[in-house]
């Protein structure tokens, strides 16, 4: 039933509001999910309608979700904090997602400081599967550099990397710290790891060029640059690629 329902509010040319899906709270939240992955501004209203009319965890749990699906990344935070704050009041179990939540969101809106509190609150609380965990630890690590403090930041980011091993996200935080911190041969290890994880993603080839340059390696960071500008020309990481490459190619004033 709940597949019947996911699929119709998807494809549907006129899918059914929420409000009038049988099935109670859970078929409504999964409806919610479905809505934000195709049509975000019509979730976050029917979400609000929901969230006012209930006043429930699920519905403020799809309103943060509809918030964050649309950019509305502080709006999103708040909204995650407040059904967090409710869910761990009311012993909850899934207070620590929503922290989690909450945690991403408020890093997405640059609020670190909220970020790294909510991941704290987190961390603290049962219920977060050791993915989640080592997925939280990044954030925090990330929260952490954006913050300035890189001694956590290694700390959060390597336990993190414990937890998750095969995710090349963690390996790149890892290296790009290391680059910033000028240990640039643990960043060369780093990366590597990043890019047998993840051979095809440019923001892996991106810092592979910037690794590379600052070791002095130009030859290496040019294939570097020229394979991320080609996997993304027109996503941010291949865009800083093509500005790395042309910089390059500007003769050096005498």
């Amino acid at each position: 039933m709940i597949l019947t329902l996911l699929l119709a509010v998807a494809a549907a040319n006129a899918p059914v509001p929420l409000a009038k899906l049988p099935g109670g709270d859970e078929a409504r939240f999964q409806a919610c999910v479905a809505l934000t992955k195709t049509d975000p501004p019509r979730a976050v209203t029917e979400a609000e309608a929901w969230a006012k009319q209930a006043q429930s965890l699920p519905a403020s749990h799809c309103l943060g979700l509809a918030q964050a699906a649309a950019g509305n990344w502080l709006p999103a935070a708040t909204t995650f904090t407040r059904a967090a704050t409710a869910a761990e009041s009311a012993g909850d179990p899934r207070a620590s997602l929503l922290w989690t939540q909450a945690g991403n969101a408020a890093l997405a809106g640059d609020e670190p400081a909220l970020a790294r509190t909510a991941l704290d609150r987190a961390l603290k609380l049962p219920g977060l599967t050791a993915v989640m965990q080592g997925e939280a630890w990044l954030d925090r690590g990330r929260a952490d550099v954006a913050l300035g403090d890189m001694a956590a930041a290694r700390t959060d980011i390597d336990q993190g990397k414990t937890l998750v091993p095969n995710d090349p996200f963690a390996w790149l935080l890892s290296a790009t710290l290391a680059r910033r911190a000028d240990d640039l041969d643990r960043a060369s290890r780093d990366i590597s790891e990043a890019a047998k994880l993840a051979p095809d993603a440019a923001a892996v080839a991106l810092e592979a060029g910037n690794i590379a340059i600052g070791a002095g390696a130009e030859p290496a960071a040019k294939l570097a640059w020229e394979r991320a500008k080609l996997l993304a020309p027109n996503e941010p990481e291949g865009q800083a690629a093509a500005a790395q490459l042309a910089e390059l190619a500007t003769p050096s004033k005498p």
